[in-house]
């Protein structure tokens, strides 16, 4: 069935306001880029969304699931896939120090493990699913930050919900594999988690590259023209030596939508660098016509397994 849309989103554990304390207004426009972006995607009408992030493994995660910022100094908990018992009532927030002294450093410390299966998303070939933790509690920090924003952005109506994790050092022809692999009943969405370049001056966490700005505009461009063939395009060993953790996850959106075909329109909402650090928020929208059952009228996409075969066309730029 069609992918119809999807949202890029970075996962800086300030992100969450009681988290970043006094830098909270500092990141106001990036939470509101961010909400404004998944909203986006409900509105695309998708019964299921999938949401794909950096981990220590490539693997579907099984849902529900429940994850912390507790590592990070926050004993606030989400939930993704687990109803809350009493909607109007959110879970209690207490704050605690953080970590670091240092903001941006928040986001290069992860949990710990963060990984299980699912059969419904088989990784790609030579990589093993990976059994469920016996605490399912961690989750890797783009999940974790994803499931954050779709709790905080709650659906205007009823949504499934998927989480795949991908291998920091991930082969770009693997993570775009997985993603034209993915297997959704209905019209479906992606959120996507990832930051740009941590070594944007010398008191970023990666500290100063001077590759970094080229780097990070490169994939605002990409972001902004629903370019797929240029975020394929990137390298994982210059996007590992610039601190990079979108990489993998942007790459796995971009075989998703060669695969989908049709055509498609970006928009970049957000593009910063506080704290040293590259944040993009975008929205990808497919905009070719569409029949009376939801199927993009002359859908040419390549189902799932034929990754092999995805034809490099059928992007709009």
């Amino acid at each position: 069935m069609p992918l119809l849309a999807a949202a890029v989103c970075p996962h800086p554990p300030l992100i969450v306001p009681e988290l970043a304390g006094a830098a909270a207004p500092e990141l106001a426009e990036l939470r509101d880029a961010c909400a404004a972006a998944v909203a986006a995607v409900y509105a695309a009408g998708a019964d299921t969304i999938v949401l794909v992030g950096a981990g220590e493994r490539t693997t579907e995660l099984a849902l529900p699931r429940r994850g912390s910022f507790a590592p990070w100094g926050l004993p606030l908990t989400v939930d993704l896939g687990t109803p809350h018992p009493d909607p109007a009532s959110p879970s209690p927030v207490r704050t605690a120090p953080p970590r670091s002294d240092h903001p941006a450093l928040l986001r290069a410390v992860p949990p710990r493990g963060g990984s299980g299966s699912l059969p419904a998303v088989p990784p790609p070939a030579g990589v093993e699913p990976v059994p469920p933790p016996v605490d399912d509690a961690e989750l890797p920090l783009s999940l974790l930050v994803g499931a954050w924003l779709v709790e905080r952005t709650a659906p205007p109506a009823p949504t499934a919900w998927r989480m795949v994790s991908v291998a920091s050092d991930e082969p770009a022809d693997r993570c775009a594999a997985l993603g034209a692999g993915l297997r959704v009943d209905g019209p479906w969405a992606l959120l996507v988690l990832g930051d740009g370049s941590a070594c944007h001056g010398p008191k970023a966490p990666g500290y100063d590259d001077p590759r970094a700005g080229a780097y990070d505009e490169g994939v605002a461009r990409a972001l902004a023209d629903a370019d797929a063939d240029a975020l394929l395009g990137l390298d994982p060993v210059l996007s590992a030596q610039l601190g990079v953790a979108g990489r993998p996850a942007w790459q796995v959106l971009a075989g998703a939508v060669r695969a989908a075909g049709g055509d498609w329109h970006g928009e970049l909402r957000h593009h910063g660098v506080p704290y040293g650090v590259g944040y993009l928020v975008a929205s990808w929208t497919r905009t070719d016509p569409t029949g009376p059952d939801g199927t993009p009228a002359g859908d040419t996409g390549t189902r799932a397994g034929d990754a092999g075969t995805a034809a490099a066309g059928g992007v709009t730029r």
